[in-house]
């Protein structure tokens, strides 16, 4: 009994799942090397005003400056 050009009984299903697997496995591969690599654009604002508000706390910047640079970063004053 002849299977057609691929031989056995999946036909094209065999190479076409196999072809899906291997991208799924490669995209995510990339997907997580991608997390590792890009920082995260969440915590950026919140580390700013942490170390602004230790600034101001510790005597270094005065109150407008303080002001002044919250505002830059958050758009609005306290």
């Amino acid at each position: 009994m002849m299977w057609g050009y691929l031989g056995g009984p999946w036909g094209w299903l065999g190479p076409i799942s196999m072809m899906i697997f291997w991208v799924l496995v490669i995209g995510g591969i990339a997907l997580l090397l991608r997390s590792w690599w890009t920082p995260s654009r969440a915590q950026e604002p919140d580390q700013a005003l942490s170390i602004l508000d230790r600034r101001y706390a510790s005597g270094e910047i005065s109150r407008e400056e303080y002001q002044a640079m919250r505002q830059d970063l958050t758009g609005r004053s306290r």
